[in-house]
């Protein structure tokens, strides 16, 4: 799967193992696709060793918050109407409140 965003296009995997959700981008260096975390609404960023782009969506993928370029170390609180959390390299595509992030199987 992908995120397309104008010119831009990231490969995304969709975290359903439990395992994969927990680890997430923790001790990852040179981060280069981007993580879907379905019906999650809070976030942490501890042992990252990079910052990330956080976007998060209602059902529809319609963002309701962006968190841009996000520390390490950081805790985002439960959202309410949020289903899905989005994780992004820094500045890979630049998406506002309101905007749809889109996304295609094939790229």
């Amino acid at each position: 799967m992908y995120i397309i965003c104008k010119d831009n296009t990231i490969k995304l995997y969709i975290l359903k193992n439990p395992f994969k959700r927990f680890m997430g981008f923790m001790f990852k260096k040179n981060i280069n696709y981007a993580l879907c975390f379905p019906r999650c609404n809070s976030i942490h960023t501890f042992f990252m060793k990079e910052n990330i782009d956080v976007y998060m969506t209602d059902k529809n993928n319609k963002i309701l918050y962006i968190y841009k370029n996000l520390n390490k170390n950081k805790i985002i609180l439960p959202k309410k109407n949020i289903y899905n959390t989005y994780e992004l390299p820094v500045n890979i595509i630049d998406l506002k409140i309101n905007d749809y992030i889109k996304i295609k199987d094939n790229q």
